[in-house]
């Protein structure tokens, strides 16, 4: 592989890291404005909404574009590709959660706030778990040089724009 091609697949890893930082980030900044807003406001569904869009659109792109490119290059990862769609399927159930809590809930306080939380404290601990373990999984397989065939857009393109 070519110097270029190699440092080209060794940032696919450390955006993949990167990417995943980012959006923990957001699920923390989400959880700690939670209940901070004026009754009425609908910041909390914007925020809520607009987060669950990133995750939503990371893991899309991961299943339909990285993950399919690396089991061209790496058939032996079928297991784990197939536990990391898995996990992004129950996270999907628990971000649709979340976005009806949050609409029901807008500016609301005390229970609907505190159902929002802990749908997004159970997400957080499930999100931290399959974060580190598809770093340690694939991360070598990335560096060993995945071809990025349009597919790290959706990957990493998503905006830092929760609170």
């Amino acid at each position: 592989m070519a110097s270029h091609d190699r440092d080209r697949a060794v940032a696919l890893s450390l955006q993949l890291a990167q990417a995943h930082q980012t959006l923990r980030r957001q699920i923390n900044q989400l959880k700690a404005n939670l209940g901070r807003d004026r009754p009425g406001d609908d910041v909390l569904v914007t925020h809520c909404l607009a987060f669950c869009a990133a995750l939503t659109a990371h893991h899309e792109g991961e299943d339909a574009g990285m993950f399919a490119e690396l089991l061209r290059h790496r058939p032996d990862l079928t297991k784990t590709v197939s536990n990391l769609v898995e996990d992004h399927g129950m996270i999907a159930a628990i971000l649709s959660r979340v976005a009806d809590l949050a609409d029901a809930a807008a500016g609301s306080r005390g229970s609907a706030l505190e159902a929002i939380g802990r749908e997004l404290d159970g997400l957080s601990a499930i999100m931290e778990s399959h974060f580190n373990y598809e770093e340690r999984a694939i991360s070598a397989a990335l560096d060993d040089g995945v071809p990025d065939t349009g597919w790290s857009g959706m990957v990493f393109g998503f905006r830092d724009g929760a609170r």
